[in-house]
């Protein structure tokens, strides 16, 4: 008899979860860096446009392509889109579809999660140290300090691996006593400590400079600047927003396929962007940007990824408090990268049980060194190098972590507005107390959404062209020679995982659907 697919255990605890899927480090370290470099107020903007345009109608989407999948006892995204698309493509072409797909995600939920983890584990080690005292040396800058971080092999396998491990015991228990339980203790926790570190943020005046004040910086952030408006700009918030909500990386819907049939995806999922927002623009948004602004002024909004580990450590060291409020901040960035590695995690487990039949602790301890193979040439490389360059990591962000999510997300919204045989608006519809109206599906997923998709991914393209991206040695090393074979690594290793992630996702959907693909013609439905 086949095992009965787990559940989630309460829907507080599925709502926590789903949005700490979403809640994540680029709430916290991303967001406040890119709309910083972006103009503040005038990155707001298409920010907000990309959040109705792309981020609502797809993470709808997403929900519903999770609940059909649990229907059919699959929670990962090559079934998902094979099942979807099989009636008007056909089987024989809906399966490399689906492999297509299903290869993308895998290299997403691998590859991300490689360097994510390392990012996770070192919020953890600056949170032990900011309790401490361990970057309170004045003599040594914040900026030498964390390229010294990342060189010494104790802290970064350390963090790294007691990161991994408390991921791997968590995804072994399950879904409603692992995954589950922690996204009721981590995502309170977080909010909690948010609210605290706003509160001491906006009541600490202008300590440094009358003119730079942490209200100022709400200002930067919140004023919009129409003539700073740039399309550089707002690709970058377009693609914030596929980060920041998870979009393309398939682990919505492989949390979603735990659903039961009835559950109102509506509601769930318009609660969980506003989670998501609430903690990006509202928690994230007013503790990095304001503090920074209140102690360094505008300039000290130009440090780019080093505002959360250079910029706000400089500050915490000399502030009132600043051991205990740096504790606070790097244990909100702990938890937040925590609670979405974690989807990641359990998104390769899931493959594991359900395409090769393996039980969950042994799935589970395998992804586990998945993770170590994948992720040692990102503790490895400022090691050997000597540098805080990090080319393997930058490489692989490129390509995984951002361009392929816009990818992914086209390949969803066409799928849903044009080749599922019914309308997708009844099944994100069934259950729901509030329906999502006609023209969500008439003119949001047919046309606008897509529409907006492609624009975005014609200027990203244009974009890595003109960055060298994609050369054969890309720009951003041609004047470092050391670093291009870690470019060059991180392209091979994104190769092997993308060929490995096709074969096994087309011989799991021919192993269960095997019959419909040899006469082409939709055999199971549920």
């Amino acid at each position: 008899m086949k095992e009965k697919r787990e559940e989630w255990g309460s829907k507080i605890g599925f709502i926590l979860a789903m949005a700490g899927n979403s809640v994540g480090l680029g709430n916290f370290w991303r967001f406040p860096y890119q709309a910083a470099k972006n103009g503040g107020g005038a990155f707001m903007i298409p920010y907000v446009g990309a959040l109705i345009l792309i981020g609502i109608p797809l993470m709808l989407v997403e929900w519903m392509m999770g609940r059909i999948g649990g229907r059919y006892g699959h929670g990962t995204v090559g079934f998902m889109i094979y099942i979807q698309s099989r009636d008007k493509l056909k089987p024989r072409k809906a399966i490399i579809l689906g492999s297509i797909c299903g290869m993308i995600v895998i290299g997403v939920t691998l590859l991300v999660n490689s360097y994510y983890n390392h990012l996770i584990g070192w919020t953890l080690g600056y949170a032990f140290l900011s309790i401490t005292g361990g970057y309170s040396d004045m003599t040594v800058t914040t900026a030498q300090f964390f390229t010294n971080y990342i060189q010494n092999p104790v802290y970064v396998f350390s963090f790294w691996i007691l990161t991994l491990t408390i991921l791997g015991l968590a995804v072994t228990r399950g879904i409603e006593k692992g995954i589950e339980s922690w996204a009721k203790l981590m995502m309170p926790a977080l909010y909690i400590f948010g609210f605290v570190l706003i509160y001491k943020t906006l009541t600490i005046g202008s300590p440094v400079n009358p003119d730079w004040s942490a209200i100022k910086g709400l200002d930067y952030l919140w004023t919009p600047r129409w003539g700073d408006l740039s399309f550089k700009g707002a690709l970058a918030a377009a693609g914030q927003i596929f980060f920041t909500l998870s979009l393309g990386m398939g682990i919505i819907q492989n949390y979603a396929s735990y659903l039961k049939q009835d559950d109102d995806i509506v509601a769930s999922a318009m609660t969980t962007v506003s989670l998501n927002e609430f903690a990006e623009v509202i928690l994230g948004g007013s503790i990095a940007i304001p503090i920074t602004y209140a102690f360094m002024g505008v300039e000290g909004l130009s440090s780019g990824v080093g505002l959360s580990f250079i910029s706000l450590p400089n500050i915490f060291r000399v502030m009132d408090g600043g051991r205990a409020l740096g504790t606070l901040w790097f244990l909100i960035l702990f938890f937040a990268g925590f609670t979405s590695a974690i989807a990641m995690y359990n998104y390769l487990v899931t493959i594991l049980e359900e395409g090769m039949g393996m039980a969950k602790k042994k799935a589970s301890i395998l992804v586990f060194f998945g993770y170590l193979i994948v992720g040692l040439p990102v503790a490895l490389e400022p090691i050997i190098t000597k540098t805080a360059e990090l080319a393997y990591f930058t490489e692989l962000d490129n390509w995984v972590g951002t361009y392929l999510l816009v990818v992914m997300g086209l390949i969803e919204i066409i799928v849903a507005g044009w080749i599922m045989k019914e309308s997708p608006l009844d099944d994100i519809n069934h259950g729901s107390f509030w329906k999502a109206p006609n023209w969500i599906y008439t003119v949001m997923i047919k046309w606008i959404t897509p529409a907006t998709i492609i624009i975005i991914l014609i200027g990203s393209t244009i974009s890595y062209i003109q960055e060298g991206y994609f050369k054969l040695v890309p720009s951003f090393v041609a004047k470092t020679p050391e670093l291009i074979p870690w470019v060059n690594g991180a392209r091979i290793v994104l190769l092997l995982v993308f060929i490995i992630g096709f074969i096994g996702t087309y011989r799991s959907i021919k192993a269960i659907y095997g019959k419909e693909i040899e006469q082409n013609k939709v055999l199971i439905r549920k």
